[in-house]
């Protein structure tokens, strides 16, 4: 049947309207075409409520709570996270102390302590590794090029995991130290291989570019970070850090200096730590580790509350 009415086609037999007036039988017409244009829209409409009746839970079925974390990473630590840590570094004013964080998703950085310089030891190992992968992706060496008595990739792993010095010596031979100071000031940092010095800060920001991928590839990245875990010495951040809070890291000592620099990742969150510690008598002390773990787990309290984590 046809949606509109059947209107007489004006001609010698059909009446012609009078000007002014509606033409015969108008208003019938023009109230049909609106009850047939309500009843469409019904149907619509009780078509699309059905749809969505079917589509949504039974009654009575539960919906899953969704986690309790930030809907986005943190971007800046609480207030409380200066008081806790410098209540630690006034308790432990025997030894010098730099610490850096930086949040790797947003712009927050935090430094405490001393900001200058430190003999940043074997963490500066993850700047060489940085620099020889660089070389890798600009065609200019290759993880299989022959160095001392294995590759590329064998020394790699085996001045990161292992903090292997002879595979240090060999890659940063590889990469040369003018191209390594070279490459760390195209990262905003200053570095002299010759004298291995870096502030908390630094090591923080070359951690943080790593884990943002802005320094390599991602196979490249993937694999130097899976060099930081489950390295030859869990004893500082690791060992500070509580149950599922994800820790890349690398640590370093010579002499009276101790540090960690590591990446502490939960659930989204990715924050760049870096702990160095001295001690002017210039040989090991057990405390320099009790207080990394110590600032571990006051940094970790603040960035990752014990009701977020589930811990």
């Amino acid at each position: 049947m046809s949606m509109h009415p059947v209107v007489p086609k004006p001609g010698r037999d059909a009446p012609q309207p009078t000007p002014g007036k509606p033409a015969p039988g108008a208003g019938r017409d023009i109230r049909t075409l609106l009850i047939l244009a309500l009843a469409v829209l019904l149907v619509i409409v009780g078509t699309l409520t059905l749809a969505v009746v079917r589509s949504g839970p039974p009654l009575g079925a539960g919906v899953p709570a969704q986690p309790a974390v930030p809907a986005a990473p943190v971007a800046a630590a609480p207030a409380s996270l200066r008081d806790n840590v410098d209540k630690i570094l006034q308790e432990s004013d025997e030894y010098r102390i730099g610490l850096a964080l930086a949040d790797v998703s947003g712009g927050a950085e935090l430094t405490f302590g001393d900001e200058s310089t430190f003999t940043a030891a074997s963490t500066a190992k993850i700047l060489t590794a940085a620099a020889y992968y660089h070389l890798v992706e600009l065609g200019q060496a290759s993880l299989d090029d022959p160095m001392g008595d294995y590759d590329a990739a064998f020394q790699l792993k085996a001045m990161v995991n292992d903090s292997n010095n002879d595979s240090w010596l060999l890659l940063m031979d590889a990469v040369g130290y003018p191209q390594l100071t070279a490459y760390a000031a195209s990262l905003g940092v200053t570095y002299d291989p010759e004298q291995n010095l870096l502030t908390a800060a630094d090591m923080a920001l070359i951690l943080k570019k790593l884990y943002a991928g802005e320094l390599l590839d991602k196979d490249h990245t993937d694999q130097l970070l899976g060099y930081m875990q489950d390295t030859n010495n869990e004893d500082l951040i690791p060992a500070g850090s509580r149950s599922g809070v994800d820790v890349h890291h690398k640590y370093g000592e010579i002499s009276g200096e101790l540090h960690d620099a590591a990446l502490l990742s939960y659930r989204g969150s990715t924050f760049a730590l870096v702990i160095y510690t001295e001690n002017p008598a210039g040989v090991p002390d057990d405390g320099q580790a009790d207080v990394i773990r110590d600032l571990t787990k006051a940094v970790e309290d603040a960035l990752f509350p014990v009701g977020l984590t589930g811990k």
